[in-house]
């Protein structure tokens, strides 16, 4: 007999039939039930993998085995003359045609009534999507259409020197437009971009993301003013409305509301066909004390010493002319707080706030809803260290003014301080929205991504501001900071330097570049030029103690920073002095971390890890112990936070190490080495705490590819290896 008809008289071909049919009619069941029961996708692959291995094994079986009426037999054990299987064949014939009937009207089903169902489900969703889609267009379109961004004003005057009063005109007159409420006001930082600048207006529109834009001009001789302005659609350039007014410098405060209202009044018109009503009303102030504070707010602006120094003095002339204007008492508190020696001057702290308290007070009683003075209140107290009551102070700023993008940012700082990391990210987000080009919040969203380890974000906020910003001291800064965290210490450098000299080495270039310095371990650079705890560190490395040592001493005293202090300690192998300086000035550890807190996300310094250090040392377990679990604490916090830089794992490092951890240890020096991140090549010389893992095989694999990288970043600068 044939293989053929064996196959045929075994009933091989019925099953597999049957088979395959009743697998294809279970595959359309599996597909209609898993999304209906919610089963996990995987669920219908996972039937037809089944249904697909047991095929063969149907087809085997057949071959092998026949149903006869005593039971299941192997073919070869069952009489031809007995054998059953035309009968066997007969039912299964019955079987498939019954299952193919079931499978047909299945199919017919499906496909008349389930399809039907599912394409009308399917049109109405789609549907509802678009229209979500439109209508969220919509919403945003009608959004943008109200909003508008004033330019600064161009100086027609003969006097170029009055610059600072045209741009401060158009200042005052977007402060009036940003209180009326729905109405998008771009900040000015972001506006002020473009003074100067040819892009035409649409573009201008797109990078601000406005459908209005007002310009114009001032002219100013004497005693009279003239001042022209135009509002212009920003997509087609189609002017809506202009005019121009000569007036007295005696009316100016009106000129100013003045023109917000023929503003409002034109925009209420275009958007909604409404007339607009009143909404602005003339302050008063001496002339000339408005042109004194004008002058030093656009000076305030600079953000540098010799101009912070000369707006403090030209805002005292502002006081004494008119001892009744609260705006200049405002920012002069403001101005105070600024040129503290730890920002962006060189008074000493406690003299900076001491000063700036009054000048607050005193704007504040003069005009309680001077939304300038409850900014300065909101900054001086975040800056003496009570956060929940300087949030009170800069709510109360933004709801008199929501445009103060200044007070925006200070309320989110107060936040990151408070711990609110979820509403600061927030409001530094909105602060971008509302002035995009605002330089502070640029650098503070940016020092957030730097804090979580999100460089890429990083680079992406920096592609999308740097056309509108070439020169800008703190994106060029900041070019800097993002090579650096990405371990590119050589392609930092040219960033630093650049940036170091456009702020002629004041405190917010000079920190970032010190850094640099002490990476790329310039040591004879960095104890010339560095910022002082820097240049403790550098004298260390050079080898000049005594140096570092009076440095860091009079660090600790007379600016109470005792960072140099406590790393120079260390590596003396001085614990018992470092220990008697604590134990002498505070109660208990507790008492010393709520003045020198480590719960900012980076964990520079290490203090409780060194102070845990030297109680071990000592042979204090209990203090050793108790120190521990506090850096432990803090630590937690910040991964609490999402806290994920070099220094951070750094730290963890060293908590690992001291709680003889050693394995974790390696892993954590590895990855922020292993990101770029560098220190001494003999580590345990300036972190003691890590003699411990000195010979470990594993320990000098992590520091060889560390000196490796350094010493590659140094040929880039022209330097010579160190090791």
């Amino acid at each position: 007999m044939s293989l053929f008809n064996e196959l045929g008289r075994r009933n091989v071909f019925k099953v597999a039939a049957a088979y395959t049919i009743v697998a294809w009619l279970l595959l359309q069941v599996s597909d209609t039930l898993v999304p209906a029961l919610h089963l996990p996708e995987w669920f219908h692959s996972g039937v037809a993998f089944v249904l697909i291995l047991g095929f063969p094994v149907a087809v085997i079986f057949a071959w092998a085995f026949e149903m006869t009426p005593e039971g299941l037999k192997h073919e070869k054990d069952v009489d031809r003359s007995q054998s059953v299987t035309q009968a066997t064949g007969r039912k299964l014939n019955i079987i498939t045609i019954g299952v193919l009937v079931l499978a047909l009207g299945y199919f017919a089903y499906d496909k008349l009534v389930l399809t039907a169902t599912r394409d009308a489900a399917l049109v109405e969703a789609t549907t509802q999507a678009v229209t979500e889609q439109v209508t969220s267009e919509q919403g945003t379109s009608a959004e943008s259409a109200k909003s508008i961004a004033v330019l600064p004003f161009v100086n027609m005057s003969d006097d170029a020197g009055n610059e600072y009063f045209s741009d401060g005109i158009s200042e005052e007159i977007l402060n009036a437009l940003a209180k009326v409420e729905n109405l998008k006001v771009v900040g000015r930082t972001s506006s002020s971009a473009f003074k100067g600048r040819t892009e035409d207006l649409r573009t201008i529109g797109e990078a601000l993301g406005v459908s209005h834009i007002l310009e114009g001009s001032v002219r100013k001789a004497g005693t009279k003013v003239r001042i022209t302005a135009q509002l212009i659609k920003a997509d087609d350039g189609f002017h809506l409305w202009s005019d121009t007014y000569d007036r007295e410098l005696t009316d100016i405060f009106a000129i100013q509301d003045e023109i917000a209202q023929a503003i409002f009044d034109q925009l209420k018109v275009h958007l909604t066909g409404e007339p607009g009503e009143d909404q602005f009303a003339s302050s008063t102030a001496d002339p000339e004390a408005f042109d004194l504070y004008l002058e030093a707010k656009q000076k305030i602006y600079l953000r540098k010493t010799e101009p912070l120094e000369e707006a403090a003095r030209l805002l005292d002339r502002a006081i004494a002319v008119d001892p009744g204007y609260a705006p200049a008492y405002a920012q002069a508190g403001i101005t105070l707080i600024l040129l503290r020696e730890d920002w962006y001057g060189t008074i000493p702290v406690a003299e900076a706030n001491s000063r700036a308290k009054p000048m607050i007070d005193q704007a504040l009683d003069l005009d309680p809803e001077s939304a300038e003075a409850w900014t300065g209140r909101g900054l001086y107290l975040s800056k003496t260290g009570d956060q929940e009551q300087a949030i009170v102070a800069l709510r109360r700023a933004l709801a008199i003014n929501p445009s103060l993008v200044n007070a925006s940012n200070f309320l989110a700082n107060a936040l990151f301080k408070l711990g609110n990391l979820d509403e600061a990210h927030r409001v530094r987000q909105e602060i971008l929205v509302r002035d995009p080009l605002y330089l502070p919040g640029i650098y503070n969203l940016l020092d957030e991504y730097f804090l979580y380890g999100e460089i890429e974000k990083a680079q992406v906020l920096m592609e999308r501001v740097r056309p509108y910003l070439p020169a800008s001291r703190i994106i060029t800064l900041n070019e800097g900071v993002v090579h650096f965290f990405a371990g590119r210490i050589a392609e930092s450098m040219p960033y630093f330097e650049t940036a170091y000299e456009m702020g002629r080495g004041d405190f917010g270039t000079k920190g970032p570049f010190s850094r640099a310095l002490l990476a790329s371990w310039q040591n004879e650079r960095l104890a010339e030029v560095g910022q002082d705890r820097y240049r403790v560190y550098a004298l260390m490395r050079l080898g000049r103690w005594e140096e570092a040592s009076m440095l860091a001493g009079e660090l600790a005293v007379n600016d109470n920073n005792i960072k140099g202090m406590f790393r120079l300690l260390m590596a003396q192998g001085r614990c018992a002095e470092l220990i008697e300086y604590i134990e002498s000035r505070w109660a208990d550890l507790q008492a010393f971390e709520a003045d020198f807190p480590e719960r900012d996300g980076w964990s520079e310094d290490n203090y409780l890890g060194v102070i845990a250090f030297c109680y071990r040392r000592l042979g204090n377990r209990e203090k050793f112990q108790d120190a521990l679990s506090q850096f432990r604490a803090a630590l937690d916090y910040q991964n609490s936070i999402g806290a994920n830089n070099h220094w951070f794992l750094f730290a963890e490092a060293v908590y690992a190490v001291l709680a003889g951890d050693h394995e974790t240890s390696l892993s954590k020096l590895a990855s922020a080495l292993g990101g770029g991140f560098t220190v001494d090549p003999r580590l345990s010389r300036t972190w003691a705490m890590f003699e411990p893992l000195d010979g470990d095989p594993r320990f000098e694999i992590i520091m060889n590819r560390m000196v490796e990288h350094l010493n590659a970043e140094r040929a880039k600068l022209g330097l010579e290896p160190v090791g």
